[in-house]
């Protein structure tokens, strides 16, 4: 057998794609409990691959994880990859590393398009596909169906006749059972584990070769500091080698190594040696990147570099300038937030970050506005304080034309709203190519939208279908600048002046629009405080109050009654975003205000901005 072409059958490398909401995160649960990773008596959260709050707060895997089970002689691999499409450098970086996958479709909604999206990615590599539908035991299943829907969409994304010759196993992955017929009710995982096995190639590699191993992904370790994890591909790796790292440009770096690690369950172990397809943990490392080559000082071969699709939407980052800055959050200084903000883009792929003329201020660059809120959100928590501008989409040029970034949109609701959908769709420059009236009151829609016209579109579209409607998109391409609309309709209530929020302005104030605070809460000149029923801004005073007259008692006409107000997410505040409006992110409060807080400033702005325009 040819050097290149030996094969490690101790080790499986399988990485587990499903859309959001899928059961995948569950199934390794179930992969754990079964393969003896855990005690019998042992207390084990759910969901223990989703170890971030957000990741648990919202039921979503935001970044890949590794781990590993042992099950007879093989050692499994399991990387549980992110469903969402803004992740899709996880993605590319858990693909990197694997030799098949698990395709984990419910049994009911069938394969979503975000499914689709990292199944592309897995098919173009040519790796290896085992189909699971889980899930069956829901009332609404039908797994015939849905199982002539993963045919249709392999065939669709040009699967070869290998690929489309797939294992095929039905399981209910939060009982932990599998089996290979519908009519043949499981025990247990063993058909799954069988097949992982027996179906998924093991590694190929040569471990007389010099060492090469790619970077697929950076973690931190507080005892151990810097980890860079990924697959040897050649040689065997040991604790004492004198290591470097071919770069970019293929510069190469000494390396200094503290630890060599492999996974076991969810915990990494000491290892003396690590062989061809094992992944590895290097420990204590400084100055390497995702997708550089770690190989031994004596043969210093790179591999092939990982690649990822480029970004399509941007934001900005500012220091907060407002009157209430560094009262809530410990971190605000600019370096501080480049610093955190380089360390993001160190460990995620598709995150790029760029400087700006105004030091201030830092350009980031993501693969979706989504991507971008939880990178904000996860700041938040660490304690920065900071202002956002609102996502732009990122355009291209070329020949001379202005090109925008196109989106295949899927939506799928009941029938009665389709006629609301379709207007605000068209109104948005997005075509429909398709409709499908499957006859249960619901339809399914597919729509070529520019990726600008869902920026803030998702909160109406769950308003006007009663939060009973579905939409999901994947980057299909770049066509021609399609023209411009109208992002909001609706004009920004903004306070005049700085003070506290009393209730009688405020009651006064909800026949002009709707309020986002509440009475008591701290207010300043410039600060958003409402969304106006009309078209454009209007300057108002929070704060007044009521005169008082010798024939009135103070607190007679304190007690209005106010509008419940309803606290605006971290995502709906970025879609209400205009142009000259910024978001205040603090670890307590959101803020929405001008970017220029002084009213006089923004007047004459805004004359500037119109004769420019003329």
């Amino acid at each position: 057998m040819p050097h290149s072409q030996i094969i490690n059958n101790a080790i499986r490398n399988i990485a587990i794609i499903a859309h959001v909401d899928h059961g995948k995160t569950t199934l390794v649960d179930s992969l754990f409990q079964q393969s003896g990773t855990f005690r019998a008596n042992q207390e084990v959260a759910e969901r223990v691959m989703d170890s971030m709050d957000l990741e648990r707060e919202r039921g979503i895997t935001i970044s890949a994880k590794n781990c590993a089970v042992q099950y007879q002689d093989v050692k499994i691999n399991i990387i549980d990859t992110p469903g969402h499409a803004d992740f899709g450098g996880e993605v590319e970086r858990a693909l990197s590393m694997v030799d098949g996958t698990i395709l984990l479709v419910d049994a009911s909604e069938g394969p979503l398009p975000q499914t689709r999206f990292v199944l592309k990615k897995a098919l173009e590599r040519g790796l290896k596909l085992i189909v699971v539908i889980n899930k069956i035991d829901r009332k609404d299943a039908r797994p015939q169906a849905v199982l002539d829907e993963i045919y249709s969409l392999l065939i669709d994304l040009d699967a070869t006749e290998e690929q489309l010759d797939f294992p095929l196993i039905y399981a209910n992955g939060r009982d932990g059972i599998a089996q290979l017929a519908l009519d043949s009710p499981g025990e247990n995982l063993q058909p799954l584990f069988e097949a992982i096995i027996n179906d998924i190639p093991g590694p190929h590699g040569d471990p007389d070769k010099p060492v090469q191993m790619l970077v697929s992904d950076l973690s931190y370790s507080d005892f151990l500091g810097r980890l860079c994890v990924g697959r040897i591909h050649n040689g065997r790796l040991s604790a004492g080698d004198a290591l470097v790292c071919v770069g970019e440009h293929d510069q190469v770096t000494p390396l200094k190594v503290n630890k060599l690690q492999v996974y076991q369950g969810l915990k990494l172990i000491e290892v003396d040696r690590a062989e061809p397809g094992d992944i590895a943990v290097l420990a204590g490392i400084q100055d390497v990147h995702i997708g550089d080559t770690i190989c031994t000082k004596d043969a210093p071969l790179a591999l092939k570099r990982l690649t990822v699709d480029e970004p399509t939407v941007s934001m900005k980052f500012y220091r907060n300038n407002g009157p209430l800055s560094g009262t809530e959050g410990s971190l605000v200084q600019p370096g501080k937030i480049k610093q955190r903000l380089d360390k993001e883009s160190l460990i995620n792929l598709a995150i790029k970050v760029e400087d700006t003329p105004d030091r201030d201020s830092f350009l980031v660059k993501g693969r979706g506005e989504f991507q971008l809120a939880i990178l904000i959100e996860t700041m938040r928590r660490e304690g920065y304080e900071f202002c956002v501008g609102r996502p732009e989409v990122i355009m291209h040029r070329e020949d001379g034309q202005l090109l925008e970034p196109i989106e295949h949109l899927f939506v799928d609701a009941e029938e009665g709203f389709a006629g609301v959908i379709t207007e605000k769709l068209s109104v948005r420059k997005c075509r429909m190519i398709t409709m499908v009236n499957h006859g249960t009151g619901r339809v399914r829609m597919e729509f070529s939208a520019p990726s600008r016209a869902l920026i803030g579109f998702r909160d109406e579209f769950l308003t006007d279908t009663k939060g009973t409607g579905l939409m999901n998109s994947y980057l299909s391409g770049y066509e021609p600048y399609r023209g411009d609309f109208l992002s909001r309709r609706n004009g920004s209530l903004v306070s005049d002046r700085s003070g506290a929020a009393v209730p009688y302005a405020l009651f006064n104030l909800e026949p002009r629009g709707r309020m986002f605070i509440v009475p008591g809460e701290k207010v300043y000149a410039g600060m958003i405080i409402g969304e106006h029923n009309r078209d454009q801004d209007l300057d108002v005073n929070p704060c007044k109050e009521k005169k008082l007259s010798n024939m009135r008692a103070a607190g007679k006409d304190d007690n209005v009654t106010l509008t419940p107000v309803v606290p605006l997410s971290l995502e709906q505040c970025l879609n209400f975003l205009r142009d000259d409006e910024l978001l205040e992110i603090t670890p307590k409060s959101l803020r929405l205000r001008k970017s220029e807080l002084d009213p006089t400033s923004r007047r004459i702005q805004a004359k500037r901005d119109k004769a420019d325009k003329a």
